[in-house]
């Protein structure tokens, strides 16, 4: 008689996992734009780093451009959650175009405090990636030359700055929390005047979604983050996860991307999902192991989250 009992498998689910509040409000906003507007809408770049979020918007009318060019001026133009540098807004204030703003709140905040700076004669100094949309719209919020991209600790010991007893700093939000702390001793060590952040600017589901995958990453086999390989805050799951002790740690973007010889023999599982994957890319990936596991899902909580952003005025006027 062949033995057809599945291997045992725990998986540890990260909570809180997924859809932060901003992801959650600009998903909302091009929805609601469409219901106002109807199609299409259009988005620029897109509105949250996921392939399936976005596929499914695609879906319902929204059109995904790169550049405000490649937008027509009769119909409504929205900007990411990413946020974007001021000439974007300037522009489509240029064309007459209904433009919608669904950059993050706590983006926005990063923003306001570079402005603020500025005008006290500071120059500021980024920590963020270069080339990603959030660190091209912060840095885009005030003249060439006024904001210093670093990205490593390395960099602080090069970045040539105008006046060290005039500086302040901003950082990108969704980076590794135990790096970008690295990097701002760096700052202060180098420049002790520096001034920061009246609040970290990490953002909490970042810092909440890290502090998850720490909690159980010593005691899995294996950890997956669902994920998109352009998402800042996914990639940096992975890394944390590494970081605390996990031996195989991996980005998939959904089930089919699930490398299984490499997790071959494994009797625990971390998985976490990043701040714009949507809870039914974790479920799918859950149901995948379950095809070939007896799985027992053991829930790892280390904060609970209750924010809510309103979505901007013009979607609540009548149209």
């Amino acid at each position: 008689m062949t033995d057809t009992a599945l291997p045992p498998l725990t998986i540890h689910l990260a909570a809180p996992r997924g859809f932060c509040a901003g992801v959650d409000r600009a998903i909302k906003i091009v929805e609601m734009a469409l219901g106002k507007w109807g199609a299409p809408v259009y988005v620029r770049h897109e509105i949250v780093h996921n392939r399936y979020v976005v596929d499914d918007l695609r879906a319902k009318g929204a059109v995904f451009v790169e550049e405000l060019d490649e937008a027509p001026d009769d119909r409504p133009v929205i900007f990411s959650a990413h946020g974007v540098a001021k000439a974007v807004p300037a522009e489509a204030a240029r064309r007459e175009m209904i433009a919608v703003d669904a950059t993050c709140p706590l983006v926005t905040k990063v923003h306001n405090e570079a402005a603020r700076h500025s005008a006290e004669g500071l120059q500021m100094i980024m920590i963020g990636h270069a080339g990603h949309p959030e660190t091209i719209g912060t840095m885009g919020q005030l003249p060439e030359g006024e904001v210093l991209l670093v990205e490593t600790e390395a960099d602080v010991a090069t970045v040539a700055v105008r006046d060290p007893e005039r500086l302040a700093y901003v950082t990108q939000t969704t980076l590794s929390v135990d790096d970008t702390a690295g990097i701002v001793a760096a700052l202060k060590a180098r420049f002790p005047a520096i001034k920061g952040p009246g609040k970290e600017d990490i953002c909490y589901a970042t810092t909440n979604r890290q502090e998850a995958v720490k909690a159980m990453a010593p005691d899995c086999d294996a950890l997956l983050v669902v994920g998109a390989p352009n998402s800042s805050n996914s990639k940096r799951l992975v890394e944390v996860a590494a970081k605390a002790g996990c031996g195989y740690a991996q980005l998939v973007q959904r089930a089919s991307d699930i490398d299984w010889r490499a997790l071959e023999g494994i009797r625990s599982l971390g998985l976490t999902a990043g701040a714009s994957a949507p809870e039914v890319l974790v479920q799918e990936v859950i149901d995948a192991f379950r095809a070939r596991h007896d799985v027992t899902v053991k829930l790892v909580e280390t904060a609970q989250e209750n924010v809510e952003f309103k979505v901007p005025r013009i979607l609540r006027e009548p149209a």
